[in-house]
């Protein structure tokens, strides 16, 4: 997701830059990839040349170092702590790896907190404040109909429950909607920080395909675990002709692969759309550097339409937001849905 900081943040260094001239062309792939991913410290502002960054916590267990706990302020600029330290090249790039006795580069066992942990922890609190908050005016005055952000916030869930749950999901909706709910709210929140331009904000959360990946595979419990017996014959015995089934199990095994690939899309959907905005508003961003050898006539007309576009993209980030956590929410309670399958009538009162 794009940040308002790093927008902020490279159109100052471009301007800068592009009134001295580039020497060198920029590595405009390079500079993408390193905003989108992951990070051992949270870079803040840049002060008198200097920048400003957040330490974060790191935690290893190593085959030769063993557990360690440290801030990531040891490992700046290429520094080792530990025999270990930030890679810079190789497929390693960007994480932790651990220098053995050997000269080799390991991979240790690596639980520390990066900006992405700790912006998933922040954005649960303001999750969990809103909620217990917008509780906590209903239960002071249950007859009352709330104002203020507790009505915005009812409004909001009702909409969401009425308009997407209820209709996707069955008669049974009531048991899936505080988990659908509390899935649409947290990709939301998260979405909308990743647009903030100072701290705590502008982290790349949910362009992180693990925090994707996990979202995804509660989807995937919920549907597998509390799927109808009906569900599972229509995936191991469907209605086809028996040619489909036996003596090869052609029709139950495509209906099995769609069983994985719908938790996949999930995944994949959410990760690469907020992944390719982001990146968008890099690119466009990286037209005032890839122009600055050209002169300042040239530099200057791409610098106002970057900029112009750029804040563009930002603001339909906006909705972008709000379309993804809709998205996932609503085919996850499809997917609900359709695991609550029911035995039609007709073979009800065959049976009978």
């Amino acid at each position: 997701m794009s940040s308002f900081k790093t927008t902020l943040s490279l159109l100052t260094a471009a301007l800068f830059f592009s009134c001295n001239l580039y020497a060198e062309k920029p590595d405009v792939k390079g500079m993408i990839n390193e905003h989108i991913r992951d990070s051992y410290s949270w870079h803040i502002t840049r002060f008198n040349d200097k920048d400003i960054s957040l330490p974060l916590p790191v935690i290893v267990i190593g085959k030769e170092c063993g557990a360690a706990l440290f801030l990531s302020s040891r490992l700046e600029e290429g520094d080792s702590y530990k025999n270990l330290r930030i890679a810079g090249t190789g497929k390693y790039k960007g994480k932790i790896v651990e220098i053995l006795s050997n000269g080799e580069e390991s991979r240790p066992f690596d639980i520390s907190i990066t900006k992405n942990v700790l912006a998933i922890i922040i954005n649960s609190i303001i999750l969990i404040y809103l909620v217990l908050y917008t509780a906590r005016r209903y239960r002071k005055n249950p007859l009352v109909v709330p104002g203020g952000f507790a009505g915005f916030m009812e409004m909001f869930i009702m909409d969401i429950t009425d308009s997407m749950i209820k209709p996707c999901v069955g008669k049974d909706y009531l048991r899936y909607t505080p988990y659908l709910l509390t899935a649409f709210f947290f990709i939301f929140i998260n979405n909308l920080m990743g647009l903030l331009p100072l701290f705590p904000g502008g982290a790349n959360t949910t362009g992180n395909i693990a925090i994707t990946m996990v979202l995804s595979l509660f989807t995937f419990f919920t549907v597998n675990i509390f799927g109808t017996r009906e569900y599972y014959r229509e995936i191991f015995w469907p209605e086809v002709p028996k040619w489909m089934k036996l003596p090869i199990p052609l029709m139950p095994f495509i209906e099995m692969i769609g069983m994985f690939t719908k938790p996949f899309s999930l995944m994949i959907r959410l990760f690469a759309n907020i992944t390719a905005g982001h990146s968008v508003v890099l690119g466009l961003i990286s037209i005032i550097f890839i122009t600055a050898q050209m002169g300042p006539i040239v530099n200057g007309g791409m610098t106002v339409m970057s900029i112009i576009l750029t804040v563009f993209m930002t603001v339909i980030e906006i909705l972008v937001a709000y379309i993804q956590a809709y998205v996932f929410t609503m085919l996850s309670a499809v997917f609900i849905g359709l695991s609550r399958a029911e035995e039609s009538h007709a073979k009800q009162k065959k049976t009978i």
